[in-house]
């Protein structure tokens, strides 16, 4: 199985320079005209069979757009939703540091979730995700974290490293389970931007 990793487009957190996480903040202009071409792209290039997607505004919007395009089923997924920041989501930069940050990978964020339990809930929706036989190449569109998190499982990572994988707005990933082979074909993907600027 081929598997797509998609991030949204720009959203209006980016230009407002707050937590977004479970914020669920609407994409901009920008990333609109992102996503169209990233649309386009991904169906000339590699069209998904079926699409997963967070429920999430800004990355519900992106894979509406990519199902439309590439004309396969889409089904929204809450597991895929980002980090759950909490009291964060929303607060700009400078009202967050009144919160304690985290130290260890158990801890949470006030009224959010721990690292672990963000690593765990990937894993599990990853998995249920990957067992379907059905398809030979699926697109999940979700958020930086989400994808980090995934490109982590795929590789076997453990929970207690911090590996960190390049997300742009509307980045695509492509990666393929085959047998016992993982395969990565690219990462971090943004060139059908280029094309538009």
């Amino acid at each position: 199985m081929q598997i797509l990793l998609i991030r949204h487009g720009e959203s209006e957190a980016d230009i407002l320079q707050v937590h977004e996480g479970r914020a669920d903040f609407e994409l901009t202009e920008l990333g609109r005209t992102q996503v169209k071409a990233m649309a386009a792209y991904v169906n000339a290039k590699f069209p998904p069979d079926f699409i997963w997607a967070s429920p999430l505004k800004r990355a519900s919007e992106t894979a509406a757009v990519l199902a439309e395009q590439v004309g396969c089923p889409l089904h929204f997924e809450g597991d895929l939703m980002e980090f759950n920041n909490g009291a964060l989501a929303g607060l700009s930069f400078e009202e967050a540091k009144r919160y304690p940050v985290p130290k260890e990978l158990h801890e949470r964020v006030e009224q959010g979730e721990s690292a672990i339990e963000f690593r765990m809930r990937i894993e599990v929706i990853f998995s249920k995700i990957i067992s379907d036989p059905r398809y030979e190449r699926i697109a999940i569109v979700a958020h930086g974290g989400v994808i980090n998190n995934m490109l982590r499982s795929f590789f076997k990572m453990p929970v207690n490293k911090d590996y960190y994988f390049k997300n742009g707005d509307t980045a695509i990933h492509l990666i393929e389970i085959k047998s016992a082979e993982r395969i990565v074909h690219f990462l971090n993907d943004t060139s059908h931007l280029l094309a538009r600027s």
